[in-house]
């Protein structure tokens, strides 16, 4: 894995995270409501760990763990993509694609988490 598919990873997550304090409307929107306490609570915690998977995945010396631990993470958040495609499907065809198409997405940037992890620097 290269050094730029890394930095692209970091800035992912980070770009991500802030956008949870930014604009955290629509990740409040696709909080599952089985999850106790507020939607906002939520966005907000997850983007904190967003940020601090960032940070984890930049620095050589946490990047495995990071990696492993975002890879879970995307996979932890897939239950909100499929909220938000249910949510979504009486929406215009443009909107309703775009829901959908976050689904499959999921696989992809686990797959890239995990390659990060792998190319990491051993431990020890």
């Amino acid at each position: 894995m290269t050094a730029r598919s890394t930095r692209l990873l970091v800035g992912l997550l980070a770009g991500a995270g802030a956008t949870h304090f930014l604009a955290p409307a629509p990740y409040d929107a696709i909080v599952p409501e089985a999850l106790p306490g507020s939607p906002r609570a939520w966005t907000r915690a997850s983007g904190v760990a967003e940020l601090a998977l960032a940070a984890a995945v930049a620095h050589p010396a946490t990047r495995r763990a990071g990696a492993l631990l975002t890879a879970g993470f995307f996979t932890a958040v897939f239950p909100a993509n499929v909220k938000m495609a249910y949510d979504w499907r009486h929406r215009p065809a443009p909107l309703k694609a775009a829901a959908y198409a976050r689904l499959p997405v999921q696989v992809p940037l686990v797959m890239w988490a995990l390659k990060v992890s792998r190319s990491a620097a051993p431990r020890g």
